[in-house]
């Protein structure tokens, strides 16, 4: 690049100093440093690289249920494949049941604040008064040599210590005994698995889940994710296949992931035949195990044991509810690739709501979120009824949700819905598209909020669903306590994350769908992420650079302020001026006038703010422009072409100040005197040079009589008061009590 002249340097200079006059925060530079570098594993532009990996595990599982005891014996062979560079001496599983320990190292900490009052409940969370066993009680473990293999437990994370090394490239098989008192969900918080009792018919409804010591996460980022379990963030878990037996009642019914592999001894011929029939029923589900069915086995309470027989193919989990009381329900989902049967368990407190929205909530996920990034690929998805939960694991989830005497309000309903509608999404993410909820929750959370949100609006249009607006209370709360969404699950304040992992996360990616990137460009980039990392371990990096990279956009100014930040949004329309150009013997504000045209404007205006366009337009003189201003072109502009275009126009320069500190997009509606309006979208990145207030001109042929930035509160704007010119009154506090009054 030549030298510039020194005076347009010095002018150069004089406007940069000037453009802002605060300290500059660099919304607009890149993220490199605060995401992990690209490397061969992970490429710079999303996609997993070409030196990629990840280990697998598969189970072979036998484990029966003791009705009596509620206990749980189990034993697994474990074949796990080091697919990584590393030479490993030792493994590390997870004993998520050790969590339940009242010595655990986190054990009433979510929610521990004592009061004057406090329910018996509450109490029994705090202090376990009335105590019970809880735990892993681990018997042996044991190589493929039948050598017993040394173990080291800290809390819920168990180190197998291996007799020779695992090189890369090769397995090991181990095998492993134990047992644990299946805890009463009734009895601490955040209950994810465990029993439910019913008093009323003495029976109770299994909810099985974390209960097979498993592999934890060995990966390229983390090598062990080791991290202890304490509730909130969930799991990092490794695929494989799964070959579970599970030995129950025989009058139980089995819900579980995966495909039921010995119908034949489980099930009545009738029941079986129910079950096929099933299989091509698309238009309706067909009860499987009707009421009458469940209430007679609620009755005779069989004495005798009945093995159920399960085989799922590259999943992370498996789990399984097991009960007498369940009736069962199925429908066929055609899928443009696949066929999936949608089945709902439920005990007669969930009916009739259960029976009549269940399987269609299943549905309605299944078809939304395939279109939305792939097609569902497993044989079953499954919702079971239990209370205060929603809780997913590959094809199968716990759902709460009940009427009260057979009734139910559409709120309650509405709510049920989007809960089986949520769980359900979670089978894409994380059960899929795997990404690290012990570190991450906004990755899984976030992101099947999103679509469960999309799924609400186009099937249920008449229940509300998220919105940008939703996020505002939140955003415009103390700051001292407020965390970024790039804060690791368990370091959220438990008030907080919903708001904090679910909502603003969707929020985000609503705002980039319909406000920054567009709908079809969006889209598509989302489809890319979810199918880039199907089956894999994606990170945040991973997202971010997927998102930029199939849509062209430049998205590190938004991902720096509303996910590595606590900043919001409210910008203010500050003010707007109004200019027509002067035009020779016309007749300009009732004055004749042959006033001499100038390129600046004359007067102070850069100095007045007015109120409101009663004043009307102030007026802009042109002159020819020198030839000095052309440098070395020779062309010239048709200077009288220019005056025509502009005459009668009017000019409108806004004045837009950023008072919240996120950098969005200005949205301006324009109304005008006839009635009718439009709207400008201006990108984000007109801030570039200016963080704090930006200017911009509009050429209307209409004259315009209000101006509103966000019209439609696309932007989460926290103060909509100061987003209007004139400004619009809003009442006070007291003002809105006396006219109530």
């Amino acid at each position: 690049m030549r030298l510039l002249p020194i005076i347009i340097f010095t002018f150069l200079l004089n406007f940069s100093l000037n453009a802002q006059t605060k300290p500059w925060q660099g919304k607009f530079e890149p993220i490199d440093n605060l995401i992990a570098a690209p490397n061969t594993y992970r490429t710079a532009s999303g996609a997993p690289g070409k030196d990629y990996w990840q280990q697998r595990a598969n189970y072979k599982i036998k484990a029966t249920i003791d009705e009596k005891t509620n206990t749980l014996t189990g034993e697994e062979t474990i074949t796990y494949f080091n697919n990584s560079p590393d030479e490993l001496t030792y493994l590390w599983l997870q004993l998520e049941q050790n969590v339940n320990k009242k010595e655990n190292e986190d054990f009433g900490s979510i929610n521990n604040e004592i009061k004057d009052f406090i329910t018996t409940r509450k109490m029994q969370f705090l202090t376990r008064t009335i105590d019970f066993p809880a735990g892993y009680s681990i018997k042996q473990i044991k190589d493929a040599n039948n050598q017993n293999l040394k173990i080291m437990i800290n809390n819920t994370m168990m180190k197998v210590k291996l007799n020779e090394p695992l090189k890369s490239g090769e397995q090991i098989s181990f095998s492993i005994a134990w047992s644990y008192p299946i805890t009463d969900r009734s009895m601490y918080t955040l209950s994810r698995e465990g029993y439910e009792y019913f008093p009323e018919d003495d029976n109770s409804a299994y909810l099985i889940a974390h209960w097979f010591p498993r592999m934890a996460v060995y990966s390229d980022t983390e090598g062990w994710q080791n991290q202890q379990f304490q509730k909130l963030g969930e799991f990092a878990l490794e695929f494989g296949d799964y070959d579970v037996e599970i030995t129950v009642p025989a009058d139980h019914i089995i819900a579980a992931t995966g495909t039921l592999e010995n119908s034949e001894s489980v099930l009545t011929k009738t029941q079986l035949k129910r079950l096929k029939d099933a299989k091509t029923s698309f238009e309706k589900p067909i009860m499987i195990i009707t009421k009458e069915e469940a209430d007679l086995n609620k009755k005779n309470k069989s004495t005798n044991k009945k093995t159920w027989k399960f085989n799922a193919k590259n999943v992370r989990d498996f789990a399984f509810a097991s009960s007498r009381k369940f009736m069962w329900d199925a429908q066929a989902v055609k899928l443009p690739t696949n066929t999936v049967i949608a089945m709902s368990f439920y005990p007669k407190e969930g009916l009739p709501v259960w029976q009549e929205e269940s399987t269609r909530a299943i549905k309605n996920a299944l078809e939304v979120y395939s279109n939305a990034t792939f097609d569902y690929p497993y044989p079953v998805a499954i919702s079971v009824n239990t209370s205060n939960i929603g809780m997913e694991f590959p094809m199968i989830s716990f759902n709460g949700g009940r009427p009260k005497n057979g009734k139910i309000s559409e709120k309650a309903k509405a709510g049920m819905i989007g809960t089986i509608i949520h769980e359900v999404g979670h089978n894409w993410f994380p059960m899929i598209v795997s990404s690290d909820e012990r570190k991450w929750m906004w990755m899984d959370e976030g992101l099947n909020t999103f679509l469960h949100q999309r799924t609400l609006k186009e099937r249920y249009p008449n229940y509300s669903h998220v919105t940008p607006k939703k996020i505002v209370p939140f955003m415009t709360g103390d700051k001292n306590i407020l965390r970024p969404i790039m804060t690791t699950s368990d370091n959220e304040l438990f008030n907080q994350f919903g708001a904090n992992f679910y909502i603003k996360p969707t929020v985000g990616l609503q705002m980039l769908r319909n406000s920054i990137i567009g709908k079809d460009l969006f889209d598509e980039a989302f489809r890319e992420y979810a199918n880039r990392w199907k089956y894999k371990h994606p990170n945040p990096a991973d997202l971010f650079r997927t998102l930029e990279d199939a849509t062209a956009t430049d998205l590190d100014w938004f991902y720096k302020g509303w996910f590595f930040t606590t900043d919001y949004v409210d910008l203010e329309l500050s003010n707007i001026k109004w200019f027509k150009v002067h035009e020779e013997n016309s007749n300009l504000e009732g004055k004749n006038t042959t006033l001499n045209a100038k390129i600046e404007m004359s007067g102070p205006h850069g100095e007045t703010t007015a109120k409101d366009f009663s004043n009307g337009p102030e007026i802009i003189n042109m002159i020819s422009t020198p030839d000095k201003d052309y440098g070395q072109f020779t062309s010239r502009l048709d200077e009288s072409e220019m005056r025509k275009q502009l005459s009668g126009k009017n000019i409108y320069e806004i004045t837009v100040k950023n008072i919240g500190g996120l950098v969005m997009p200005v949205i301006v509606e324009w109304i005008y005197s006839d009635g009718s309006s439009e709207i400008d979208r201006i990108p984000a990145q007109i801030w570039r040079r200016n963080e704090y207030e930006i200017k911009k001109t509009f050429i209307k042929s209409k004259e315009v009589v209000k101006v509103n930035l966000d019209p439609n509160f696309e932007l989460a704007d926290t103060d909509m008061n100061n987003n209007s010119f004139p400004k619009t009154d809003s009442k006070s506090e007291f003002d809105r009590f006396k006219s109530k009054k």
